[in-house]
């Protein structure tokens, strides 16, 4: 029975300390030339040294080729759009495991086409932040916030209002970063969000070694997660945490997605309380790597979900 802690233990420093994604060339590509992309793009590092991105649509009105096909699909679904250039409020944009600030780029040249002004940020672990741990949202709920509070003291913009969007484990940052005391967000999308860690966990163990060699090892699993980042994977619990949420909130979630089940977004959407908008959003055919570059028009829906409810 050498295999479980060994596979234990491995699994566990993978949860804790992924492996940092390095730079891109489609990274270097945009940032050596975000003018192309339509955007301005301001780099800081928050006071606990988190590193952050804030990326503005182009106040002359250029647009890249993504923003005008999002507007183009905006239009087409009746939207009256902000006049390109201009801001109408910010989003918060959450990186997954494995993740950097970076990857989200391409999605802030989408946003800052329609009107918003976005901030990017690496967690704990990933990208250039110095922290060495991640926790899946148990010990980050309050950096979207801070980011937020510290790019418009810095740069001298509004901080409100503003929306906040995360996917993966970016989804569970954000949720809670949306339950905290004074929470700023108008608006929440989740993307390819689990419900509870220990599921996904349990799902992948599962998968590779069968129920039984699946259980074991998950616990050991998690047994070993708690020694190396101190806390629990059962606090990772997403499902918990959504009926606290206040803001409209927007699901959407690959229907083959084989790292978190669709069935545990579907946990989550049912969880969130009747009180608020909501909106549950299945991407057909889409993974969890590929599930915002298929064919359907996720971007689309995300914008009109962000535009509906977060500027005044």
């Amino acid at each position: 029975m050498l295999v479980p802690p060994v596979a234990g233990w491995l699994a566990a420093d993978q949860l804790a300390h992924p492996p940092r994604r390095p730079m891109q060339d489609y990274h270097l590509e945009f940032l050596s030339d975000p003018a192309a992309h339509g955007v301005v793009l301001k780099s800081f590092v928050c006071a606990d040294g988190t590193p952050c991105l804030v990326c503005e649509p182009d106040p002359k009105g250029v647009l890249g080729k993504r923003g005008q096909v999002i507007r183009e699909q905006l239009t087409q679904k009746g939207l009256t759009l902000p006049a390109p250039g201009s801001v109408v409020g910010s989003l918060m944009l959450v990186h997954g495991r494995r993740g950097r600030k970076e990857d989200y780029l391409l999605v802030a040249e989408r946003f800052c086409a329609v009107g918003f002004r976005c901030i990017l940020l690496d967690l704990p672990a990933h990208g250039e932040h110095p922290g060495v741990t991640a926790c899946f949202g148990v010990k980050e709920g309050h950096l979207p916030a801070m980011a937020l509070k510290e790019a418009a003291a810095k740069f001298g913009f509004n901080s409100e209002p503003a929306g906040i969007m995360g996917m993966s484990m970016g989804g569970a940052v954000s949720i809670r970063a949306a339950v905290e005391k004074d929470a700023p967000w108008r608006a929440a999308v989740l993307v390819s969000t689990f419900d509870s860690l220990d599921h996904v966990v349990l799902h992948q163990t599962s998968n590779w070694m069968g129920d039984w060699l699946g259980s074991a090892w998950s616990r050991i699993t998690g047994w070993f997660y708690q020694r190396q980042a101190h806390v629990e994977i059962s606090d990772a619990n997403s499902i918990a945490l959504v009926p606290g949420l206040k803001c409209p909130v927007l699901v959407a979630h690959g229907i083959s997605d084989r790292v978190i089940p669709v069935e545990c977004g579907r946990r989550l959407y049912a969880a969130l309380p009747s009180s608020i908008e909501k909106r549950w959003i299945e991407i057909p055919g889409a993974d969890h790597d590929n599930v915002l570059i298929t064919d359907f028009p996720i971007y689309a829906e995300m914008a009109e979900w962000m535009l509906r409810h977060v500027p005044q």
